[in-house]
């Protein structure tokens, strides 16, 4: 049987089979709602209200104050008999800010053109070509009349000749006059060609640099021949739906058939959705996209090749491969020519992977002479400390919460997110400044790590991140135990108190902890300090706009001279495009993950004794803070009750 769904205020229908989820039923229509546990009903995100219709509803966990309107969670919901539903605002996913350079100002030597460091030699080239007519005398066949030509102006041999370019090729040399334009590939092995067309009919040649994060998917459309950044954009990862960690993912393929080419075909529209819209914006055709470098986490880049992940996240934690294979556009479903050369940045391990190796490469840690940390903070924490002698390389699970998940109010940066706030210690009012000014809706990755700094500060929670009784309407108990009001009601842009709760604290403390227990952990296995490292390099979007001063007062990042710190923006798409534009970029990426040692965090006690270490604001052990402690702030020990070493 079927039944007929109606989805408010969007007024579009669907029929559906009987037993379909509603979260199915929207996404089929392009309704996609919010869920961070992969549709298993514990993060009450995708809420929606049942406003006609009695279905059948799975044992769920929706947040009391929407049970007591009538907010039933879609992902628990079965479709058995016609339903009229409203979808709240706030249950939808929009289009997030997707940061793909620095913050004006943030980047420290900005100005360096990272492909002429390495030398500009794209991965594809354009190659006039006029062949000599065959005769009676010289009767070699089209191929190696082609393939003869071509070895001999670039050097480069044996040549490859797809199968649907030999089949046209006799009727294109010929009305061509045996003049032809042929773009070719040497991004590994032998000369490859990737088009045959009639001189003068493509004026530019394009490559993409693809970023697959776990969150966000940013594409840059590049012109090979100029290096020349044509474009860029980005969005979330459609992903999602199915869980906001590589963990959740990995275990939707394992239990689910089919599940591997379900999020395999979810990454690749999103980039393909990306492609799309930067070909319009350049009036440009697919088939001038003739090259592609996709750098993501171990996970994303397997799950963006259809290779089962499931192993990763089991011990000993092998992936199935990190060194990818030469590739095609049409090898991995991306709407660009079929025959591009597709680059996939490889990884060194189950979870430091091809960004990370991008981000090394633009981090300098190839070249430095001084001791270097890269790190990289997003879902997971994945950081590399060395310089161009060692380098070794771990990740920490820092959970959803620098993106927004796992929090009650937290969300990714989109327009309304708490990016900034302060806390005035004598009222315990906050003042917040919003992603693009609107209204408050929650607080994202940034404004979560102020918040935490700023509660501290004033003297709201104790090192353990406990809330104190100090005389404040804004500090309150709510549903889930202690809550602090950051933005009342009548002052959000939604229609409720936006609040942190002591469980929020929690896991802010969790994930910051996780960060600084991976950094003491690589400086333990080389038996440094954190004194020792010259140059402290952030990546990614939740980096760019992190202020710095709070992560070190919550003891997330090394209390060391300031000036040591520089920010890279998205590093990961950076450095595929460096891979796109420079062989020897490309060389040295192979060379920096073949050099990198992986310390798995899971073996042995250090890596725990650290991550328990670090669970207090800033840390157990304040003489890793000196500046924290010479802050005098009011949430130091003095407060902790008892709770606190």
């Amino acid at each position: 049987m079927t039944y007929r769904v109606r989805f408010l205020p969007d007024d579009l229908t669907i029929e559906v089979p009987a037993g379909t989820s509603l979260m199915e039923a929207a996404r089929r229509l392009g309704i996609e709602l919010k869920s961070s546990c992969g549709g298993q009903g514990t993060c009450g995100r995708c809420a929606v209200f049942l406003r006609r219709g009695e279905p059948e509803i799975l044992q769920g966990n929706p947040p009391r104050r929407l049970s007591e309107q009538g907010g039933v969670l879609a992902c628990r919901v079965r479709v058995t008999c016609d339903l009229l539903v409203e979808v709240p605002e706030w249950a939808r996913v929009v289009e997030h800010q997707v940061v793909v350079d620095a913050h004006p100002g943030r980047l420290l030597e900005r100005d360096i053109d990272w492909v002429e460091r390495f030398g500009r030699d794209p991965v594809c080239r354009r190659q006039e070509l006029r062949l000599p007519a065959p005769t009676l005398t010289d009767n070699a066949s089209d191929a190696t009349r082609l393939s003869r030509a071509l070895a001999q102006q670039v050097g480069k041999e044996p040549v490859h000749i797809p199968i649907d370019v030999l089949r046209g090729l006799p009727e294109r040399l010929r009305s061509a006059q045996w003049c032809v334009d042929v773009t070719w590939s040497a991004a590994d092995g032998p000369a490859r060609v990737v088009d045959l067309r009639p001189p003068g009919e493509w004026r530019t040649l394009y490559g993409v640099a693809v970023d697959l994060g776990t969150t966000s998917v940013v594409v840059q459309l590049v012109d090979l021949e100029s290096g020349a950044l044509v474009g860029e954009r980005g969005t979330y990862n459609r992903q999602f739906k199915y869980g906001d960690d590589v963990i959740s993912r990995i275990i939707h393929c394992a239990e689910h058939p089919g599940g591997v080419e379900e999020l395999r075909t979810a990454v690749v529209e999103t980039a393909n959705h990306l492609i799309r819209q930067l070909l319009r914006e350049a009036s440009a055709a697919p088939e001038q996209v003739v090259a592609a470098a996709v750098a993501g986490n171990t996970t994303m880049e397997h799950l963006f090749l259809g290779i089962d992940p499931r192993y990763i996240r089991l011990e000993p934690y092998i992936p199935a491969v990190t060194r990818f294979p030469y590739l095609e556009g049409r090898d991995v479903g991306l709407e660009i020519n079929p025959h591009a050369a597709v680059i996939i940045i490889p990884a060194v391990a189950s979870y430091v992977g091809g960004d990370v190796v991008a981000g090394a490469l633009i981090a300098g840690l190839a070249e430095c002479e001084e001791v270097t940390l890269f790190i990289d903070v997003g879902t997971n924490g994945e950081m590399v400390l060395g310089n161009r002698d060692w380098l070794v390389a771990c990740a920490c699970s820092a959970g959803p919460c620098f993106e927004g998940g796992g929090i009650t109010h937290g969300m990714r940066a989109v327009p309304g997110a708490i990016q900034s706030i302060r806390i005035d210690p004598e009222t315990f009012v906050s003042q917040v400044v919003t992603v693009g000014g609107a209204p408050p809706r929650g607080i994202c990755g940034s404004g979560l790590v102020e918040c935490l700094s700023e509660l501290h500060r004033v003297g709201l929670i104790n090192r353990a991140g406990e809330f104190q009784d100090v005389p404040s309407a804004m500090l309150r108990s709510g549903e889930a135990g202690p809550e602090f009001v950051l933005v009342p009601r009548e002052a959000a842009g939604v229609d409720e108190d936006i609040v942190i709760t002591e469980a929020d604290v929690k896991n802010l403390i969790r994930a910051k902890g996780a960060i600084f227990a991976g950094i003491r952990s690589l400086l333990k296995a080389v038996d440094l300090s954190p004194s020792d490292i010259s140059r402290i390099w952030i990546a990614g979007g939740f980096g760019t706009y992190l202020n710095l001063q709070g992560a070190v007062r919550i003891g997330m990042l090394p209390d060391v001279d300031r000036s040591r710190y520089g920010f890279l923006g998205n590093s990961s798409v950076k450095g595929a495009r460096t891979a796109l534009l420079s062989r020897r970029a490309r060389e040295a990426m192979w060379q920096l993950a073949e050099r990198m040692t992986y310390l798995e965090l899971s073996v042995g006690p250090g890596f725990m004794e650290e991550f328990v270490s670090a669970l207090f604001i800033p840390h157990t052990n304040l003489d890793l803070f000196p500046s924290v402690t010479a802050d005098g702030n009011r949430g130091g020990e003095s407060n902790c009750l008892g709770t606190c070493p």
